[in-house]
């Protein structure tokens, strides 16, 4: 089958193999599949990771087989697939935080072979292929009248940035937030604050263009960040104490930097974009002292087969945008002119075609 294989080199491979489920797996038709900034930071080395490996964690299909154990998932669902390994028995699972779940974090899948030799499995899921094979809970059944080219972005840039408003950051009627990058995690964060009833909501990019999309998904205000502007200095002509949520969704020391100098006493910063691994990045002291804080967020706090229903039904309610974020849909091979079309900011959301 085919598949997007990085082993040093980014290639589209017609040589990709998943093996066989074992008692508590399930193999996906994966549908479609999301491009995102993680995939590539395996490619430019701020995510290592051990090659060869087949790519893609943002991932949406049908089941096409079970292993005996499996009780939840049958086949012919439609299913989103989550990147979360955990194993709902520890301590963390029991108090409703599978994202602090140790038993799957960090561990490597290898159920691929790409020309006969092991492959791994980016993030436990692998969906830049034409099937994948992953755990049970991993895959999460959605009704089959949502589209599989949308609802593949539930797994990844949904969970992830609006998840960290409903889940982690939580605001409260009213308050004020910035989020700086408008990629496909910032436009989820920015849905997530307006589903938060949040007040203003401030969006920043150094690219202009974007704003267009920042304010369909919920931003009430747009500043185009440059050499030139005092990022800060903006946001605090909107809002003058500063803000309430800060959300940083880029992965630069400078900027989260930044984000945390927006804040108004008892505010809150909350790390989104991944930077490459040790970097690290300052503040100054004195400015946490009137009970700001800084708060990390891996995959949105999520809780995926609570989440993942509920923006799915969210979505058909019509109160959580999905085929926005769908910019432009590609085949498998077109890989270079997706990342591309992502690169040059032409897009929300890259999504490519398996089908």
């Amino acid at each position: 089958m085919k598949g997007i294989v990085w082993t040093g080199e980014l290639e589209v491979r017609d040589d990709v193999e998943v093996r066989d489920v074992r008692p508590d797996e399930v193999r996906v038709r994966v549908h479609h599949a999301g491009l995102c900034h993680s995939d590539v930071s395996v490619v430019n080395g701020t995510i290592p990771f051990p090659t060869p490996v087949v790519l893609g964690h943002e991932g949406a299909g049908v089941v096409e087989a079970v292993g005996d154990a499996v009780s939840k998932v049958k086949v012919g669902d439609h299913v989103v697939l989550t990147t979360m390994g955990f194993c709902g028995q520890c301590s963390a699972c029991a108090r409703g935080l599978p994202s602090h779940c140790r038993e799957g974090y960090g561990k490597l899948r290898a159920p691929f072979t790409v020309g006969g030799d092991k492959a791994f499995q980016f993030a436990n899921a692998g969906v830049f292929a034409e099937a994948t094979v992953v755990k049970e809970h991993q895959a999460v059944p959605i009704d089959p009248d949502v589209p599989l080219a949308s609802a593949c972005l539930i797994g990844c840039a949904v969970v992830t940035g609006t998840g960290a408003v409903l889940n982690r950051a939580r605001p409260t009627h009213g308050q004020s937030a910035v989020v700086i990058g408008v990629g496909g995690i910032g436009l989820n964060v920015l849905q997530g604050l307006r589903l938060s009833d949040a007040l203003p909501i401030i969006a920043v990019d150094a690219n202009p263009a974007k704003e267009e999309a920042a304010r369909a998904f919920g931003a009430t205000h747009f500043i185009a960040a440059g050499p030139d502007v005092d990022t800060v200095a903006a946001v605090k002509e909107i809002c003058p104490n500063g803000v309430d949520h800060a959300f940083e969704c880029v992965g630069h020391p400078a900027l989260i930097r930044t984000a945390i100098d927006t804040l108004d006493w008892g505010g809150q910063c909350v790390l989104l974009g991944v930077p490459k691994l040790g970097t690290e990045a300052s503040f100054v002291v004195q400015s946490l002292y009137n009970d700001k804080s800084i708060m990390g967020c891996r995959y949105g706090t999520a809780r995926p087969h609570h989440d993942i229903p509920l923006f799915v039904e969210l979505y058909r309610s019509g109160r959580l945008m999905l085929d926005e974020l769908v910019s432009a849909t590609f085949p498998l091979a077109e890989v270079d002119s997706a990342l591309a079309a992502m690169h040059d900011g032409k897009v929300n959301r890259a999504v490519l075609d398996l089908v």
